[in-house]
């Protein structure tokens, strides 16, 4: 099976959820989860999303994070977030719509990345569906993605048929 490669930065962040880099302190605080921005964590579009993010997705709560337009849940992570990454252009890969919001989805082994489509800038979420329902995840995030308007949307098969012929 094709695995798609990661950037550094998703690679980075992928490492973050797998690796246990949430780990309690000795204290019984958690300490910041690290992960790396994005290339345009800045834009101001990031913000309303941000501060729209639920406190919980599923059990897991809400962590701080040492980067901006960044969030984690679950400690260990089970969903890592980053507002500002590359936006997916035309692709093959599944994409699905959840409450009005349409994510391309690659699944790793075993970190998946979500990212949504047709939204500038662009959202990233990295989980393990074997640790999190990925329906929980879209579900949950859908409504502070929605924050970040739709400039265009996945285009299925049955969309495809009603193109008008080339000449």
């Amino acid at each position: 099976m094709h695995r798609p490669r990661l950037s550094l930065p998703a690679r980075a962040a992928s490492l973050a959820l797998t690796g246990g880099l949430a780990a309690v302190a000795l204290t019984g605080c958690s300490p910041a989860v690290d992960v790396p921005a994005a290339g345009d964590a800045a834009n101001p579009a990031c913000a309303p999303m941000m501060v729209s993010l639920p406190d919980a997705i599923g059990d897991a709560k809400l962590r701080k994070t040492n980067s901006q337009a960044t969030a984690a849940w679950g400690d260990p992570s089970l969903v890592i977030l980053r507002c500002g990454v590359n936006v997916p252009g035309p692709t093959t890969d599944r994409c699905v719509t959840v409450n009005g919001i349409d994510w391309v989805i690659r699944e790793g082994d075993p970190v998946w990345t979500l990212t949504t489509y047709g939204r500038e800038p662009a959202t990233e979420i990295l989980m393990d569906p074997d640790k999190i329902s990925s329906a929980t995840v879209l579900a949950d995030l859908a409504a502070p993605a929605g924050e970040v308007p739709a400039t265009r949307g996945c285009v299925g098969q049955e969309e495809l048929q009603d193109l008008p012929q080339s000449q």
